[in-house]
């Protein structure tokens, strides 16, 4: 990331959090609308396990989180705080957001995150799978503008539970079916 300028005042978590008080009533800010100037670093870290930390320190109130998380935005690899006139870099371990749990309703599977949003599994919110190198899988669901959550173990295992198989690409494959849309985790024959 570019630093600021000698002359560029450095944002505050006030003054951002005040900005997302604003967009937070009416669900996420339109971030993708917005190409303010960099001004800087922000010494805020959102951990693996969906801990916020600010100057190190964990943010424990939840309507600060969802307020800060109401204007995050990635560009390629890096994140960011936006409004209409500052953008901030944020350091984000894995993912911003973690799916905690899903209902099933009617043909979807809809996932709640951390932040309270809820997230229909679909084609406009697909799920994807990495392995690590044991072989164990790490389920990612897009929540939007390319910000992810990661799916919980025991909502990835609700998810088996729910499980068919299926033919895919000429294979057959173990997934489940939401919003008419097949989603496979692995294929039968490795089962």
């Amino acid at each position: 990331m570019s630093k600021p300028d000698q002359n560029t005042v450095k944002p505050s978590a006030d003054s951002l959090a005040g900005a997302a008080q604003h967009f937070a009533k009416r669900g996420p800010a339109p971030v993708h609308l917005w190409n303010p100037e960099f001004c800087g670093d922000l010494d805020m870290r959102i951990a693996r396990d969906g801990t916020w930390f600010y100057l190190g320190t964990p943010i424990g109130r939840l309507p600060l989180v969802k307020l800060f998380a109401s204007i995050i935005k990635r560009e390629g690899e890096d994140y960011f705080l936006v409004t209409p006139v500052e953008k901030v870099g944020i350091k984000v371990d894995d993912v911003p957001f973690l799916a905690l749990d899903f209902n099933v309703e009617q043909n979807s599977i809809v996932f709640e995150t951390n932040v309270g949003d809820r997230v229909p599994l679909g084609p406009a919110h697909p799920m994807r799978i990495e392995f690590n190198a044991k072989g164990e899988p790490a389920p990612y669901l897009l929540v939007r503008a390319n910000l992810e959550a990661r799916i919980d173990r025991k909502s990835f295992y609700r998810l088996v539970d729910l499980a068919q198989t299926h033919t895919h690409q000429g294979e057959d494959w173990l997934g489940v079916w939401s919003d008419g849309q097949f989603f496979p985790f692995i294929q039968a024959s490795q089962l």
